[in-house]
């Protein structure tokens, strides 16, 4: 009972989702909480996809349960298969919508953006970073990059370490829902920043524009049920499950030109 009670506390701060039931794709709904006889079913990743649209999800080749402890089997399905799906389904309709989007590859509708249309704006951002976001988690993370990036990192920081505070500082200190983010600039120097809301890097008028590599989610459904409050906690307990591997694959495509 307890176990359930605190569940339902949890929702309250998690289950904010954007709605696609309004005629503006605003970017947030408040979802029913569940009482305390409902009994909470986790599905399974392959049984979610997005509704028929330009954008699917990026598949993830894991279960729900796979990244536990760093990241709770109920927080992992709730983000996958009502927020990101949301997104998703919210970024499909409006490129339906509109005939200047369709068939742009997302990281173009990004870069070519109004900022004042928040629709897409929350959507297309929201899109991005999640697919980013959860394409960066592995059951089976290495600890710590290896071989180019590795060397990339020593170069840009000055050693691992020196990256990773840096990066988990910023996560901290984003003020209210955001993402924190190590990107390649311009010149392919590594660069740390954040984000507020659903905004990345790629966008207009960002501090520090670049490619981004690896972000990170620091949206409270991204983590309360786990660590409540102390985002710190979720911060620390990310860097055990990155998948370095696909962070480096993408370090080498944004290299490739340069």
């Amino acid at each position: 009972m307890k176990r359930i009670f605190i569940i339902a506390l949890c929702f309250s701060f998690t289950f904010l989702l954007p709605s696609c039931n309004k005629k503006k794709l605003t970017e947030v709904v408040e979802v029913p909480l569940p009482s305390a006889e409902e009994k909470i079913t986790i599905g399974q990743p392959d049984d979610v996809s997005a509704d028929e649209g330009q954008f699917a999800l990026a598949k993830l080749p894991y279960e729900y349960n796979a990244l536990m402890p760093s990241i709770d089997i109920l927080t992992m399905e709730v983000h996958y298969s009502k927020h990101y799906l949301t997104y998703t389904n919210n970024l499909n309709k409006l490129v339906a919508a509109d005939p200047l989007l369709v068939d742009l590859a997302i990281e173009d509708i990004l870069k070519k953006l109004d900022l004042n249309n928040a629709d897409l704006r929350n959507n297309a951002g929201g899109y991005y970073n999640h697919t980013l976001f959860f394409e960066s988690l592995t059951p089976k993370s290495e600890g710590q990059p290896k071989d180019t990036l590795a060397s990339i990192i020593n170069r840009d920081f000055g050693s691992f370490e020196v990256f990773k505070n840096q990066f988990s500082d910023v996560a901290e200190k984003q003020f209210g829902s955001g993402w924190a983010w190590l990107v390649v600039d311009k010149t392919g120097k590594l660069i740390v920043t954040s984000t507020p809301n659903q905004d990345n890097p790629l966008m207009p008028k960002q501090a520090i524009v670049g490619k981004p590599i690896l972000c990170l989610d620091v949206w409270e459904h991204a983590y309360y049920l786990d660590y409540r409050y102390k985002r710190k906690k979720y911060i620390d307990a990310f860097f055990k499950v990155i998948n370095w591997k696909k962070v480096s694959e993408r370090y080498l495509e944004a290299t490739a030109t340069k």
